[in-house]
């Protein structure tokens, strides 16, 4: 048995030399910032949730939680789902995916191809979202089947610190750095970011771009349609005060990003990324004196799974403009609300 650890053990690491060292490129703008965009599109599955992904199935099979005979299982909006299922399939383990009707064509078909199985809840839970039920999912299939081994992107403390090696990249590179956008989902991310570079640069401000109806910091309910970005609940690691600001955005607002990405920089990334640029240019458009700063923006994944969506004109002009409905019946609701409250 040790053997066979042994074999899967070295081959997590002939995956890991294929993740990280990724492209650093500067964008120009008018603020007098360098403002550099780490392109994790160029990692082993198309993005930067294959750090995390093999940081946790390498500490899972040092623990004895992985065993080739193991099945793994995960709940996914799509890019963990697929960097898991494409290290599972190469290490020669089963991976079970849970998944749900937001998950974008393209991912889907990704999904296909390495995955033995896809499960997709299709009810929504009390936030609007599917992400609790999806969990439920998973500890439904946990418990019920024998060697199924969760990941739990969202409570396993080795999703953020596998971001450890990226904060080393980031500071080798630069020898300052003021400010830091990263948007969040399973927070693993801006958590390992915070914590390992403020190490480094302790003056670091960190600015979280979420989703408008994501619950990591709001409570503010309403659908999202843009998968990767946001979600129904915090990580269970994430530690707020290490998140300096917060910028929530709307959907047209991250259609907005990932387009004037593409038109002004060449730059083809999904909505994760395009929030970032325009939560970048938001914030920084607040700001005074920034002559001579760096800020970094991360870029998750390519625009390549978003040709159905962001890049549709006739999806993106749809959920534009539903949005809008949503927010005028909320505008409506509030009056009434206010009389309720009157009146009890």
């Amino acid at each position: 048995m040790m053997k066979r650890r042994d074999k899967m053990l070295e081959d997590v690491l002939r995956i890991r030399k294929l993740i990280g060292d990724t492209p650093m490129v500067k964008l120009r703008n008018k603020f007098g910032v360098n403002l550099f965009a780490k392109l994790e599109s160029r990692n082993f599955s198309g993005s930067i949730k294959d750090r995390a992904a093999n940081n946790i199935i390498y500490n899972a099979i040092l623990d004895g939680q992985i065993d080739p005979d193991t099945t793994i299982v995960e709940s996914s909006s799509g890019n963990f789902g697929i960097s898991l299922s494409m290290q599972a399939n190469y290490l020669g383990l089963k991976a079970k995916v849970v998944v749900d009707p937001h998950i974008n064509v393209t991912n889907y078909k990704k999904l296909k191809l390495f995955a033995n199985e896809i499960i997709k809840v299709t009810e929504p839970d009390n936030t609007g979202g599917y992400l609790m039920n999806r969990i439920k999912k998973v500890k439904e299939i946990v418990a019920t089947e024998p060697n199924h081994f969760w990941t739990n992107q969202y409570g396993n403390e080795n999703n953020y610190k596998s971001y450890r090696a990226l904060a080393f990249e980031v500071a080798n590179k630069l020898n300052r750095l003021d400010y830091l956008f990263v948007a969040v989902s399973s927070c693993g991310t801006v958590t390992g970011l915070s914590k390992y570079l403020k190490e480094v640069f302790p003056k670091l401000t960190v600015v979280a771009i979420d989703i408008t109806g994501s619950m990591i910091f709001s409570d503010v309910k309403a659908k999202r349609h843009i998968p990767g970005l946001g979600a129904g609940k915090a990580a269970d690691f994430l530690e707020k005060d290490t998140v300096d600001d917060v910028i929530i955005l709307n959907h047209e607002e991250i259609i907005n990003g990932c387009r004037e990405l593409l038109n002004d920089h060449s730059v083809f990334v999904g909505g994760s990324s395009g929030a970032c640029y325009y939560g970048a240019m938001k914030y920084l458009k607040s700001k005074t004196g920034l002559n001579g700063c760096n800020a970094m923006m991360i870029c998750p994944d390519s625009g390549g799974s978003y040709m159905d969506t962001i890049y549709n004109d006739e999806w993106a002009n749809m959920i534009i403009e539903r949005e809008k409905e949503q927010e005028r019946e909320r505008e409506m609701e509030l009056p009434i609300r206010q009389l309720r409250s009157l009146a009890s």
